[in-house]
Formats: structure tokens, sequence, C-alpha cells
């Protein structure tokens, strides 16, 4: 924890000439980014579904970066005195009412930690209901049917059954919800330890509608470049029998 605390000190000192006593809290949200940074081939590899490992490194990897956050803020040390405007970084949300209620200084700086983190969990719930109406159609479209034998019609439904289709609409309804969980944390922990939570969760919608940007215009070039080769060879067969 030693080199974490130092890491984040030497942040802040370096922060400190802009921002004065908000400073680390900046240190806090560059480290969050820093460390975000550094698991993006990761998450880059795991969106792209290259093993299911990838997947669940990039999450691991974070406990332990936001264990130490919560220790470094939550015990004795040099950084719990820090401060983000008039609220010390180790204080949670019931001190804060405790120093001034909901509308005291304190209180409105957790307000506004708190409205950082419920407008990032609905644009996460939005992408996620979007995600899930998506694989839903995907799921339930048919295929088209292999030959059958003379005598048989009709083709073979590829689509899920109606329960499952159920199932799969419960779960896209209730997933994105849990976005929204981020809120009960942030209202329980050290003001540092909110702060990594709405940085890290900021990043992982952003960075993936940024990857989903990318492959859907990899796509795109993919779809055109193709359209393009079957025009051209059109026209090469046009002007052959010319």
């Amino acid at each position: 924890m030693s080199v974490f605390t130092h890491l984040v000190a030497e942040l802040s000192r370096l922060l400190e000439p802009v921002l004065a006593e908000s400073a680390t809290a900046a240190a806090i949200v560059l480290f969050t980014v820093l460390v975000r940074l550094a698991l993006h081939p990761l998450n880059r590899a795991a969106f792209r579904g290259a093993t299911p490992l990838a997947g669940i490194l990039p999450v691991l990897l974070q406990l332990p970066v936001f264990f130490l956050m919560y220790r470094a803020f939550s015990s004795s040390g040099e950084l719990l005195d820090h401060r983000l405007l008039t609220t010390p970084l180790g204080a949670s949300w019931s001190d804060a009412l405790g120093a001034g209620g909901l509308l005291g200084q304190q209180g409105l700086v957790f307000l506004g930690l708190f409205a950082a983190v419920a407008a990032v969990a609905a644009c996460s719930a939005v992408r996620g209901r979007r995600a899930a109406a998506a694989a839903a159609v995907a799921a339930t479209a048919p295929v088209p049917a292999a030959p059958r034998a003379k005598g048989r019609t009709g083709g073979v439904p590829a689509g899920l059954t109606a329960e499952q289709q159920e199932a799969v609409r419960k779960i896209g309804g209730v997933l994105p919800l849990l976005s929204f969980g981020t809120l009960i944390t942030a209202a329980v922990v050290p003001l540092a330890a909110g702060l990594y939570l709405v940085t890290t969760t900021a990043w992982s919608v952003a960075e993936r509608a940024w990857l989903q940007h990318r492959k859907e215009a990899a796509d795109g070039a993919g779809e055109a470049t193709v359209v393009g080769a079957a025009a051209g060879a059109g026209e090469g067969r046009e002007r052959s029998s010319l």
C-alpha cells in the first residue's frame, strides 16, 4: 500500500500548483486513468472475443486497486486529511450528513458525485438495453433451412423457443439496471473510492462505445470493399462479352 500511497502523493504534488487542496482528488482520477490505459489491451482483446480470460482479467486486476484505494483513505495515513473542495477524501456520505446535512458543503460534494455516477450508469443502461435488444433479435432470427427430402415442406426454425425468448427479454431488462448498484457502493465507501468508481465506470462506458464504433466502421469498410470488388468483376465480365 505504501507504493500506491507514494504514487498518489507524487501525482498530487505535481498537480498542487494548479488545483491546490483538490490536487489529491485529481491525482486519484489521473491514477485511475493510468490503470485503465494499462488494461486497455486486455479490454480490446475481450471485446474482440480473443479469449474468455481476457474479459475476466481486467475486472480481477482492478479489485486490488479499489481495495488499496479504500484502505488508504479509511485508515490513518498521509492521504487521509486531503480534501475535494471542503470534503475530506476519507469521509463517507454518512460523515457528510453529520457534518452539515444533505445540503451542507460536504453533502453537496457527495450529491455531485452521485449525480456523476447516475449519469454514467444511465448511459451504461441505455447501451446495455440496446445491446440486449440486438442480441434478442439476432437470437430469434430464423436461419435458412437445410435441404429436405422430397415430399417435405417448410423450413427449420433456428430461433429460440417462446420461453427462451422471454428469458432473454427479462435478462436484457434487468442487467442494465445493475449499473446503478455503483450508487450504493459510492454512498458507503470513502469519497476517494467513490472518485475511483465514477472514473473507472465512465472509462468503461466510453471505451466500449469507442470499440463498438471502430468495429462498425471496420465492418462498413469491409462491406464496401466486397461490393466494390463485385462491381469491378461484373464490369470485367461485361467488357469481355463485348
